[in-house]
Formats: C-alpha cells, sequence, structure tokens
C-alpha cells in the first residue's frame, strides 16, 4: 500500500532508535574524580594496596569504589580537593617506582558497560590534558648502533684469532679497524663482509697501517632514524597505558619528531617523568676469571649475588621483536624472547662459541636532575644534567647455542613476570627531549565542552523552530528525526570508541545543517508535486524517492572529501572527519527513513485531502 511500511520495517526503525537511545544515556553520567597507581617493573600486590589504603586512612582521605588488579589499583573520592590530598599521601608512601597519576573514572552503570555502551571519549580541548612535542635525538641512536657494531666487531675478530691495531669510531657513520698486515685486513673483511650486509666495507693505508673502514650507507642511515623514530613511538604509546589514558594522540611529526596528546591527564609532571624516561637493554656475557679489571663492571643479581659483567655488549634491546612469560613443558616459568634477524645472527654466533658461560641482561636507564649554577652575570640558573644507571635484572647459564627465539629460564613465575614486563613496557631507542609543551587544565576543557554543545543546541533550536514555523506538520517531522540523528552520532562514537573534540561538534553542526538541508529538498519537492495537481498521497511518495538521488549524490560526495580529511590529516582535522562521517550516514537514515517513517504513521493509508507542509499545502481531491 502506498506509504505504509511493513511492520518489520518498523519494528527496525524503533529498534535503532532505541539502541541510540541506550547507548547515548551513558554521556550523561559524570565521571569520578580517582587516582591510578601503576607500576610498570614490578605490577601491583596485595600488600600494595594495603599500604595505600593504611596511609588514606591516616591521612583521614575518603575513598570508595576500589578497583585492583595485578598490574594498577584505582581509587575514586568524592571531589578534587581529596584527589589532591590522596595523590600527596600515596606519593610519601610509595617509591618512585610506581607511577601515581590523577584519573577520572567513569560512573556508567555496570550492566551498561557489560553491553559495550559507554562513554564518549574527549578529546584534549574538551577534557583538558597535557601536549608534548618531543624530538628524538637521531644522533644517539646511530651512536648506539656504531658501538653496538664495534662490539660485535672485536667479538667476531677475537673469536678467529684475528689481531688488529686498535678499532675507533670516527663519526656516528663510520667505524675504522687498523692491522699490521694487509693479509690481516683481508682475513678480517672476509669474516665480517657476511655479518655487515648493511656496512660498506673500503681499504686504505695510513703510514704502517692497513686500515678497514666500515661505513653506514645514506639508505641505511635513514631507516636506522625511520625505525629509531617508529619504535620509539610505539614505546611511548605502551607507556601512557600506564597513565590510563583515554584515546592517546602518539604520532609523528616530521621527520625526528613525536606529537603526544594526552586527555584528562591532570598532572603534567608526572606524565614528563614517564615520557622522558629514556631506557634500554643490554646482553652481556660475563667477565672470565683474571679478565682485566678495565674490562668489566661489578653488579649484583636481585638476589644480592656479585656478578662481574663484561664490558662487551652481545646485543641492544631495539634488536627484540616480542617477549613473553610462559610455562616450559614441566610447567616451570621460562621468558621466550623472539629477535630481528640481524639480533638473531649476532646471538647465535656469540653463544655458540660460549656455551656454559653466563649471561647477564642489564637494563641500562638515562634519567635527569637539574643542577643549579650562576652565570656571568651572577643570576642563578638550571641546567638538566642526564646521568645513566645500570641493574642487572638477568644471570643466567648458556646452555647451547640460542637461535633468533630463545628463552630464559631458572627463574621464579614472579621473575619471568618481572622480566618479561621490563621487557615489554618497551625501550626508548633514542634519547627524547619536550622541545614543546602546553597545558589545557580542567576547567577550560569544561567550558570549550559547555561552549560547543552550547553551539549545538543553539544551531538545533534555531533550525527547529524554522522547520517546524516553515513547514508546520512536515517540519514537526523533520525536527523528530533531527533528535533522533544527534541520538545516534553519540551513539555510534561511544560505540566505535571514537574521540570527540572541539572540531568534531563543528562536524556535528555541520551534520545537523545537512540532515535538514535533505528534508527541505525532499519538502519541497512534495510540495512542487502538489502545485502540479498530484494526488497528497503520490506527492508523498514522489517526493522521497525523486529527491533520494540527489540527496545520496550531495552527501556522497561529501562523505569521500570527510575520508580524505581522515587519511591525510591528523589531530582535529581527524576529530572533525569522523564526526562527519559519522553524521553524513547517520543523517541519511533519519532525514529519508526516519521522516518518511513518522509521515507514513500520520498520512499513509488514509484518505487524505490536506497536508500541512506550509503555505503551499492546497486542497485537492482525494485519490480513490
Amino acid at each position: 500500500m502506498l506509504n505504509r511500511y511493513p511492520l518489520w520495517k518498523n519494528l527496525l526503525i524503533l529498534f535503532i532508535v532505541v539502541l541510540g537511545l541506550l547507548y547515548s544515556v551513558p554521556n550523561l553520567y559524570p565521571d569520578d574524580e580517582a587516582i591510578l597507581i601503576n607500576n610498570e617493573n614490578l605490577g601491583i600486590s596485595e600488600a600494595d594496596v594495603a599500604l595505600i589504603e593504611t596511609a588514606l586512612e591516616a591521612a583521614q582521605i575518603e575513598f570508595f569504589g576500589v578497583a585492583f588488579d595485578e598490574n594498577s589499583i584505582q581509587f575514586r573520592f568524592e571531589g578534587v580537593d581529596d584527589q589532591f590530598r590522596a595523590k600527596t599521601a600515596i606519593e610519601e608512601t610509595l617509591t618512585d617506582d610506581y607511577i601515581v597519576a590523577l584519573n577520572l573514572a567513569p560512573t556508567t552503570p555496570g550492566w551498561m558497560q557489560a553491553i559495550g555502551a559507554d562513554k564518549m571519549n574527549l578529546g584534549l580541548d574538551l577534557q583538558g590534558g597535557v601536549h608534548f612535542l618531543m624530538e628524538v635525538d637521531m644522533e644517539a641512536a646511530l651512536e648506539r648502533r656504531m658501538q653496538d657494531n664495534l662490539s660485535n666487531v672485536r667479538s667476531i675478530l677475537r673469536g678467529q684469532r684475528i689481531r688488529t691495531r686498535g678499532l675507533n669510531i670516527v663519526d656516528n657513520s663510520h667505524l675504522e679497524v687498523r692491522f699490521a698486515s694487509s693479509q690481516a685486513r683481508s682475513a678480517a673483511r672476509s669474516e665480517l663482509i657476511d655479518n655487515f650486509p648493511e656496512i660498506q666495507f673500503q681499504n686504505r693505508e695510513a703510514s704502517d697501517l692497513y686500515i678497514l673502514d666500515m661505513r653506514l650507507t645514506p639508505d641505511v642511515i635513514l631507516q636506522i632514524q625511520r625505525d629509531t623514530l617508529q619504535a620509539n613511538r610505539i614505546t611511548l604509546l605502551n607507556r601512557v597505558d600506564a597513565l590510563g589514558v583515554s584515546e592517546p594522540t602518539v604520532q609523528q611529526q616530521g621527520a625526528n619528531r613525536i606529537v603526544v596528546e594526552l586527555p584528562g591527564v591532570q598532572d603534567p609532571a608526572q606524565a614528563i617523568r614517564i615520557l622522558q624516561r629514556i631506557a634500554t637493554l643490554e646482553f652481556h656475557l660475563e667477565a672470565e676469571l683474571g679478565a682485566s679489571r678495565t674490562s668489566f663492571e661489578a653488579y649484583q643479581t636481585p638476589d644480592g649475588l656479585p656478578v662481574n659483567v663484561d664490558n662487551d655488549v652481545i646485543l641492544q634491546g631495539d634488536r627484540i621483536s616480542s617477549v613473553r612469560s610462559t610455562l616450559d613443558q614441566n610447567g616451570l616459568p621460562q621468558v621466550q624472547i623472539n629477535l630481528d634477524a640481524q639480533g638473531g645472527s649476532q646471538i647465535n654466533r656469540v653463544t655458540r662459541e660460549n656455551v656454559g658461560r653466563n649471561m647477564d641482561i642489564l637494563l641500562v636507564e638515562t634519567k635527569s636532575r637539574t643542577i643549579a649554577s650562576l652565570d656571568e652575570q651572577g643570576n642563578q640558573v638550571e641546567e638538566v644534567e642526564f646521568f645513566e644507571e645500570k641493574r642487572l635484572i638477568s644471570h643466567a647459564t648458556i646452555r647451547t647455542a640460542l637461535p633468533r627465539t630463545f628463552v630464559i629460564t631458572g627463574l621464579t613465575g614472579r621473575e619471568a613476570n618481572d622480566l618479561s614486563l621490563l621487557i615489554s613496557s618497551g625501550s626508548l631507542a633514542a634519547p627524547m627531549t619536550i622541545v614543546e609543551q602546553s597545558v589545557i587544565g580542567p576547567s577550560m576543557g569544561r567550558e570549550n565542552l559547555e561552549s560547543g554543545f552550547r553551539g549545538v543546541q543553539v544551531a538545533s533550536t534555531l533550525v527547529v523552530l524554522f522547520m517546524l514555523l516553515y513547514y508546520r506538520l512536515f517540519g514537526l517531522a523533520a525536527n523528530a528525526a533531527l533528535i533522533m540523528n544527534i541520538l545516534l552520532i553519540f551513539s555510534v562514537m561511544s560505540l566505535i570508541g571514537a574521540t570527540l573534540t572541539l572540531p568534531g561538534i563543528v562536524g556535528i553542526v555541520l551534520t545537523v545543517g545537512m540532515a535538514v538541508d535533505a528534508n527541505v529538498l525532499i519538502f519541497t519537492r512534495i510540495r512542487e508535486e502538489l502545485a502540479n495537481g498530484i494526488p497528497p498521497q503520490q506527492a508523498i511518495d514522489a517526493g522521497y524517492d525523486r529527491a533520494f538521488t540527489t540527496i545520496f549524490d550531495a552527501n556522497l560526495t561529501t562523505f569521500l572529501v570527510a575520508v580524505v580529511l581522515f587519511t591525510i590529516g591528523s589531530g582535529p582535522v581527524k576529530g572533525f572527519a569522523v564526526t562527519l562521517m559519522i553524521g553524513i550516514v547517520t543523517s541519511m537514515f533519519t532525514a529519508i527513513v526516519g521522516t518518511r517513517a513518522i509521515i507514513n504513521l500520520i498520512y499513509g493509508g488514509r484518505s487524505v485531502e490536506v497536508l500541512s507542509i506550509g503555505r503551499y499545502a492546497r486542497s485537492l481531491p482525494s485519490s480513490t
């Protein structure tokens, strides 16, 4: 029958509307002030929870809603004052190994969270937070690679009993090896060329020395820089997880910089401490008995056992591609490590030649401290000084030549888990410095959010009044569909975990106009049909059918533009593109299917003589 939807279609539309309402409701629930405690090295134990609770009770700070797992614990508080007091009390109780971060915790009912009905993630400009522009020290990355090459060259030549007159790093892409004879140089070149495919070899002489120059090619240098930037980006992304940040932005900018945006983070100093932590792993052999005192460093195992670690580095941590803690066939804990191709070749060669010796893994951290001094004018200035801190985290015996994938055994369950966590947390492939920093406070973010939604409300109100006055009953149907459209946008963004930003709100306002524009095209077409003497029922049907192609073409071109913006854009541009794409899809549904369902319920299957569609409505003979 003309202008009548079947029952199943009406029920489907109703189901979508109810679903949209359900998934948009969580955005009405305010967040609780909270504190997230995390230990990226050792995790959180029940003893830690008890210690924190005791500290809060001693400080007479009320808390509720404690959530605890092996990696973190979250406490909720009634207000901001209690939150800041609690942070101070907890930091005074715990050591520096723990991350104590101010946080916001959702209050959405559990049954809603169980079906995936969560709040929309708010961007930095709406929620407040911190923005950093970090620069990667590419020279340090190249220097680290050359130091790695130097250690491996020394190890290979020592294993082949090829004597040298010294090895020297000329610059960050040039290593020279000096020999007493051309025969020794030729033998060394034959051994090294297969182990270093990315390096160019060149012979030269100076005085009575025969020198083998080893240089990184420009292509290899560029690839090292790209790999370093990508490795640091992934590591930073892993680190911000410890801060409990929803939808952080960690993306490359240019050839050596990374942008980090942390929405909701209210403690920039804590964020800086985590992000600037420079750490890496080094694999060494234990020094042999009788070794020269200058060839090793003394360390202690976690159990307090003294160990002399050889200075030569077998492998750097950036060669590790993945790591996980597992159980062997006997149910005993072990740590499985996977290396990249170059790392696998290095570890196989060294361990094949050193079966029975102990291999040590060092965690190397570069920390910073502020030093106050006086300048030439006698003014006090502060300078940041970096220093290295190393500790032994694994001491194990080499049982056989290790392949690209190998396991470390002889650990307790806790030791295996700790070692896996240390490696998995990621180490920066090169140091980074913060070159730009800005903070958007929670109050400013709240003002942006309120202003944005006020803009949506004003725009929607003006559109609603216009449609109601100009198109009357049809305008009422369009207004109902418009409200439905906004709810669907919020629900879809909540469901897929999209982030709402201030430009995203602009996208919603634009979508509101586009949705109404579609209805204007339809209603104008219906009025034209009525003016041509077409009966009301046929005019409604023709208006929707003939306007569809124009509406679809216009929305399709806009959708494609939004896809391009999302693909090539970043930050605010992506936020705008996401809401625009979602809004186009939902407005097509509400403007065409939604309003027609309402019009069908009002006029469908009835003998109609007058349509309430504005000043062009006219009385016509009813169709029979």
